[in-house]
């Protein structure tokens, strides 16, 4: 799969080791512009040069990814530079937390998990839509384990909350964006095998592989996926 010359707008990518990173390369690596987001600009831009130094082309953006206008003015900046349009939105930016039982849970760590998994995907799509409308482009989401049917719930109820609405975020872009071309589809992985992930969890834990993330959406966002919308596609 080729991506030659099309505009990938990625959200939560500055920091190293973690999945966003790897997805990014991959696109890269594949002929696509890259454009990375995140609220870490150092970081941020250690990940840009590191593409430009292998002969890709990368773009840094810091902002707040809670910050509708922050978010704008992105968009403004990469739709002057690309003629109006971005390929697709790849909402990578998000974290996890255990909160404990609902009774005892911390309320700030409720607004942390909407506002890092939930909000920053609803501000990006409001912000690149009408770009990726130009393009007929598509948008990924990531959900989780937890907010499928049967998942666990259970001690984390903030995260599962957050991924649950990211679920529904998305099933809303398919519906509302079918006609003007825009696909919308999540993934819904197990625990990936990221530096964080490894640092709390050890080396022993059944990971999904960071290249099989990225290798799924790669397939999402191609030519080959124009018939799959409003999926959640589970990676074990």
């Amino acid at each position: 799969m080729r991506f030659d010359d099309r505009v990938i707008v990625l959200t939560g990518v500055a920091r190293e080791g973690q999945v966003g990173e790897a997805v990014a390369r991959a696109f890269a690596e594949r002929g696509a512009i890259v454009a990375l987001l995140d609220r870490e600009a150092e970081a941020l831009a250690a990940r840009a040069a590191s593409l430009v130094a292998g002969g890709y082309r990368a773009f840094a953006f810091p902002c707040d990814l809670t910050d509708p206008a922050a978010v704008e003015v992105v968009a403004r900046t990469i739709s002057a530079a690309h003629g109006g349009q971005v390929d697709a939105l790849v909402n990578t930016a998000g974290g996890f937390a255990m909160s404990g039982s609902l009774a005892q849970s911390d309320v700030a760590l409720w607004h942390k998990m909407i506002a890092i998994n939930l909000t920053t995907a609803y501000i990006a799509t409001r912000a690149f839509l009408p770009l990726i409308r130009a393009a007929q482009g598509s948008v990924i989401y990531f959900a989780s384990e937890a907010a499928l049917p049967g998942g666990r719930a259970a001690e984390m109820s903030a995260y599962t909350a957050a991924k649950s609405g990211v679920v529904a975020l998305m099933r809303a872009v398919a519906q509302e964006e079918r006609d003007h071309g825009v696909r919308s589809n999540a993934l819904a992985p197990g625990a990936i095998r990221t530096a964080a992930n490894v640092e709390a969890m050890g080396d022993k834990t059944h990971y999904v592989e960071r290249e099989e993330v990225a290798d799924t959406i790669l397939f999402l966002v191609s030519d080959r996926a124009r018939a799959i919308s409003g999926q959640i596609l589970q990676l074990v």
